[in-house]
């Protein structure tokens, strides 16, 4: 007999196998599997994390124009239509609500270990090799360019500003994924986070040489 954790995989494969690139069924699969790995180091409840981790995509803002609520409001709908107990999908769906980064100046919503470990395997996933290639990924299924020398980032101060931001791939590793490693809440992702956060530094670094053009780059 196939478990919650199993019935809610199996849907949301269905859903994201043909995805784009950067939010598919496989980093769905990355960020499950993180979380799982962070469990083991951290704590925390392991079904509530797999379901989070899950479904923490299942209706992001970016691709349902901008509901930032609709997220949890689809797990909880799913869960309880599998037949979980309520406070379990209350529990899952508020994790869902509270993954998002919002802007550089908006500040994360602090709460369980749970909440925590699916939010640095999210995180993760947006930094190192596999960041980059998604940041590229996403940027090219909106049809933006790769680099524009002439328009600098924004640090956005709400998540309105940062919803409707539409600028070019470079400018992302700015106002998001070099301020992911300083957002780690859990000592093992923290320490994960510093090699992948000095491999986006180099490649950046080496991306903004050949494109001859000098910007700060942080350390």
């Amino acid at each position: 007999m196939e478990t919650l954790v199993d019935q809610v995989k199996n849907h949301v494969k269905s859903l994201f196998v043909n995805m784009e690139g950067s939010h598919d069924w496989h980093h769905i699969e990355r960020v499950w599997n993180t979380a799982k790995m962070l469990h083991e180091k951290e704590g925390g409840t392991l079904q509530i994390i797999e379901l989070a981790a899950l479904l923490h995509d299942i209706s992001d803002h970016k691709y349902n124009g901008g509901d930032y609520e609709k997220g949890a409001t689809e797990t909880k709908s799913l869960l309880l239509s599998l037949g979980s107990e309520a406070q379990l999908a209350e529990d899952v769906s508020k994790i869902v609500s509270q993954i998002s980064y919002k802007g550089a100046f908006v500040p994360d919503v602090k709460g369980s270990i749970e909440l925590s470990i699916v939010r640095d395997a999210d995180r993760l996933d947006a930094i190192g090799a596999i960041g980059i290639a998604r940041a590229f990924a996403y940027g090219g299924s909106k049809n933006r360019s790769l680099f524009s020398p002439e328009i600098p980032h924004v640090l956005h101060e709400s998540k309105e500003e940062y919803l409707k931001n539409e600028g070019h791939t470079i400018n992302h590793f700015y106002e998001k994924l070099f301020l992911l490693k300083e957002r780690m809440e859990t000592n093992t992702a923290k320490e994960i986070a510093e090699s992948r956060h000095q491999f986006m530094v180099d490649f950046v670094r080496q991306f903004l040489e050949e494109w001859n053009v000098k910007r700060s780059i942080p350390n």
